[in-house]
């Protein structure tokens, strides 16, 4: 079991370090998504065909599959294109975000009625987020694209829910980030005609930071939770996650010194962030307790 929680750590330390790479490649957020989502499907592709655990489903399911890929990598180019227009830690404080759109878009989806608790919950972090984009002039752009970027990982995380039960995981994955790769390369012609670039090819610190963001960030990191799940409850994972955001700022501040670039607003929009998170796991442990009595 301690095992298990290491591994669960490290997992999370990893969910963090994807927000650096926003920073670390010099490639537009477009590029950046696309390399990522390539490179992942090609070594997942060569791990499963290796292991002789590569399946294919039906054409409808693979369409299906590869659509909510696209919405991933949608939802990639508006994260890192939020880190990229400001800093580290304004693009991971709009992430939490996806809370509040998940408790809107959800039941009204899925066709079930809005839990009051989760909105309650929501408004904390749309008030620090408020809070932050009201006093803060710099970021607003970065802002806006993080806002976008949340919305986003919402509709993907409630459609990736709906289809999870008929397909095994690995295959999700593979298809997945190769549907988004494949998509988004018939997006990429007319985003790069938009926003045009010098080069299209990464230089060698940027291949090799895309190797590891599609390798241990993106590859690895699936399946230390797969792993982790054997031996942890669901539950658990998903309270532990809240760490995450925590982990991409303070990291932000050690390699990036953004301290300095975020005033006291900052600081306050995110202390009701953190006090969103804190009750929404109070909640959870709350209900937990109960159900099990």
């Amino acid at each position: 079991m301690k095992e298990a929680f290491i591994k669960l750590h490290i997992s999370i330390l990893l969910a963090g370090i994807t927000g650096l790479f926003g920073k670390l490649i010099s490639l537009n957020e477009g590029l950046l998504v696309w390399y990522r989502m390539m490179f992942a499907s090609l070594l997942f592709i060569s791990f499963l065909a290796l292991q002789k655990r590569l399946k294919l489903p039906p054409l409808k399911e693979i369409l299906k599959i590869s659509g909510i890929g696209l919405l991933l990598g949608l939802h990639w180019i508006f994260f890192y294109g939020s880190i990229k227009a400001s800093n580290i830690s304004i693009g991971v404080v709009c992430f939490s975000l996806t809370g509040f759109f998940t408790a809107f878009l959800e039941p009204l989806l899925n066709r079930h009625s809005v839990s009051f608790k989760e909105v309650l919950f929501s408004l904390l972090t749309l008030a620090g987020i408020i809070l932050i984009f009201h006093f803060d002039t710099r970021y607003r752009l970065g802002i806006g694209l993080g806002i976008i970027s949340s919305a986003l990982a919402a509709l993907f995380t409630i459609t990736n829910k709906k289809i999870r039960g008929r397909e095994d995981a690995n295959t999700l994955l593979l298809f997945e980030m190769g549907g988004g790769f494949i998509g988004l390369s018939f997006i990429l012609p007319f985003y790069l005609y938009y926003f045009p670039v010098h080069t299209i090819f990464p230089d060698r610190s940027d291949f090799i930071y895309l190797l590891f963001l599609a390798s241990f960030c993106t590859i690895g990191l699936y399946l230390l939770q797969i792993q982790v799940l054997n031996r942890i409850s669901a539950f658990t994972v998903n309270l532990s996650y809240n760490l995450e955001p925590l982990y991409s700022i303070l990291l932000a501040m050690l390699f990036f010194h953004e301290a300095q670039e975020l005033n006291t607003s900052f600081y306050l929009g995110l202390g009701l962030i953190l006090l969103s998170v804190l009750l929404q796991t109070y909640h959870v442990l709350h209900t937990n307790r109960s159900g099990a009595l």
